[in-house]
């Protein structure tokens, strides 16, 4: 996965806030098999190939799914919630996130 643009609220996922003018790849994901990612307008939402999702970016809200968590995200996290669930696609909006699984 690799990410550049603006790097407000952790969105890139890289661990920081900072601006990237170039694509940088997102470490947390070094030895994952990455099949999906979504973006909203200050989150990103990534599957795995085992169908685990992750969430960064903006907390506010309940955006990430990290329950009583708002806070913002700077990495890639598990959603904890979905754990179990095979997810097999997803979806972000500018202030909300969707996931469907494989039980529909």
């Amino acid at each position: 996965v690799w990410s550049w643009g603006s790097g407000g609220n952790g969105k890139l996922g890289h661990g920081d806030r900072r601006h990237q003018l170039l694509p940088k790849t997102v470490e947390a994901f070094a030895g994952q098999r990455v099949i999906a990612l979504a973006a909203g307008a200050c989150h990103c939402l990534a599957t795995t190939a085992d169908g685990a999702v992750f969430t960064w970016g903006k907390g506010e809200g309940g955006f990430l799914g990290h329950g009583e968590d708002v806070s913002n995200q700077l990495l890639p996290k598990k959603v904890e919630i979905l754990a179990g669930q095979r997810v097999v696609a997803m979806a972000a909006g500018g202030s909300h996130s969707l996931a469907i699984t494989a039980d529909g």
